[in-house]
């Protein structure tokens, strides 16, 4: 194994690391927005989406302006 692959695979296990951590935290704070009555908020094919308390999910804000 030369340099070049030892750096490549540190990469990919530091990588798969901060995205374990980071899958972790997005967890937690769905979670804790449940636990609190709060919307989890989301966003695909750029189209945001709000998971209610309830699991109900609209595309409504829920968020007074």
């Amino acid at each position: 194994m030369d340099k070049t692959d030892q750096l490549d695979l540190q990469v990919y296990q530091f990588a798969t690391q901060m995205k374990r951590i980071g899958n972790a935290a997005v967890r937690r704070a769905r979670e804790e927005n449940r636990r609190l009555g709060l919307p989890n908020v989301f966003s695909r094919n750029g189209i945001i989406y709000y998971e209610m308390p309830d699991g109900r999910i609209t595309t409504e804000s829920p968020f007074k302006e």
